[in-house]
C-alpha cells in the first residue's frame, strides 16, 4: 500500500473511532428525545403503587390504576378507626390514657399514662396529627382493649364493602399479624366516614388546641399538606406513611355541586401525584 493509500485508510479509522464515540446510538437519542421532551412539557407520571379518583355520588372511576392490588394502609387505617370511634362513643366523654397506649411509637401526642381527654380531641389527634397513642386509647374505650377493637374494623369493613381488608392494629402500624387493604376499599371507607358531619369537620382543620383534664395543652397540626400549599383548592384528607407501605393519601375535594375521593398508596411523590390527579383527571386547576 502507497504512502497515499496509507493516509485515507488512517483518515477513514479516525472518523470511525471519533464517531462511535461521540455520536449517539439511535437509541440513545430517541430515549433522550424522549426524556428531553417529557422534562418541557411538565408531564407527570403517577408515582403511586396503586390510585384512584371516584365521583363520589356515581362512583364512577375517573382515574384508576391497580384499584384492586394489595396495599399497605398505613396509617389511613385511622379512618376506620375514626368511623367506630363516632358510632361507638359521646365526643364530651373523657378517656384515660392506658400503659399500651402510653408506650405506642409515633407519631403521637406523647401522653402520659392516667391523663384524660375527651373523645374529641383524641379524635382530632388520630385524624390531623396522626396519633397513634391517640388511637389506641380510643380503641380501648370503645371495645375494651385493641385486639376486640380490630375486630370490630374488620367487621365493619366488611359492612362497608371493603372485603379485600384485614387490619391488625388501630393505628396501621406495622404488625406481625396481617394487615392490607387495596385502594378501592379505603375509598369505600373513606365514603363511609364522610357521612359523618364531625369527621368532615376535623379534615378541614389545620390547627387544633386540645387539653388535657388536668390542663396540659397540645397544638395539633395536619399532616395534609395540601392544606399549607397555597392551592386554589383546599383537598382534606389523611396521610399515612411506613417505610414498608411508602407514602399514602385518602382524601377528597369538590368540583361544584359533585364531591370525588382521591386515593394514592404507595407513593415516592405523594404530592405531585395528587396534584396531577386532580388537575388532569377531576378537571379542578390548583
Amino acid at each position: 500500500m502507497n504512502r497515499f493509500a496509507l493516509r485515507v485508510f488512517g483518515f477513514v479509522l479516525v472518523t470511525v473511532f471519533a464517531t462511535g464515540i461521540f455520536v449517539p446510538s439511535d437509541v440513545d437519542a430517541r430515549s433522550r428525545k424522549r426524556h428531553s421532551s417529557k422534562k418541557r412539557s411538565g408531564v407527570h407520571v403517577v408515582s403511586a403503587k396503586a390510585a384512584l379518583l371516584m365521583d363520589v355520588k356515581s362512583g364512577r372511576k375517573v382515574y384508576a390504576k391497580d384499584v384492586g392490588r394489595k396495599i399497605l394502609p398505613a396509617s389511613t387505617t385511622k379512618v376506620l378507626t375514626a368511623i367506630l370511634v363516632l358510632e361507638k362513643l359521646d365526643l364530651d366523654d373523657y378517656v384515660t390514657i392506658s400503659p399500651k397506649a402510653a408506650a405506642i411509637l409515633p407519631s403521637k401526642i406523647y401522653a402520659d399514662v392516667g391523663d384524660k381527654y375527651r373523645v374529641r380531641d383524641l379524635l382530632y389527634a388520630a385524624l390531623l396529627n396522626s396519633a397513634n397513642d391517640a388511637s389506641v386509647a380510643l380503641a380501648e374505650a370503645v371495645a375494651g382493649s385493641e385486639d376486640k377493637f380490630v375486630g370490630m374494623m374488620n367487621a365493619r369493613a366488611v359492612q362497608i364493602g371493603a372485603r379485600a381488608t384485614l387490619f391488625a392494629n388501630a393505628h396501621g402500624l406495622p404488625a406481625d399479624d396481617p394487615q392490607y387493604s387495596t385502594a378501592y376499599d379505603m375509598v369505600l371507607i373513606l365514603r363511609e366516614a364522610m357521612k359523618k358531619p364531625v369527621f368532615r369537620e376535623i379534615m378541614q382543620v389545620k390547627y387544633k388546641k386540645i387539653v388535657s383534664q388536668k390542663g396540659k395543652m397540645i397544638l395539633l397540626r395536619s399532616h395534609n399538606k395540601c392544606l399549607f400549599k397555597g392551592w386554589k383548592q383546599n383537598i382534606y384528607g389523611k396521610t399515612g406513611y411506613t417505610n414498608a407501605a411508602r407514602a399514602c393519601f385518602l382524601g377528597y375535594f369538590t368540583k361544584g355541586s359533585n364531591t370525588f375521593i382521591i386515593a394514592v398508596f404507595g407513593c415516592s411523590e405523594r404530592w405531585d401525584d395528587i396534584k396531577h390527579m386532580v388537575e388532569h383527571f377531576g378537571g379542578v386547576d390548583l
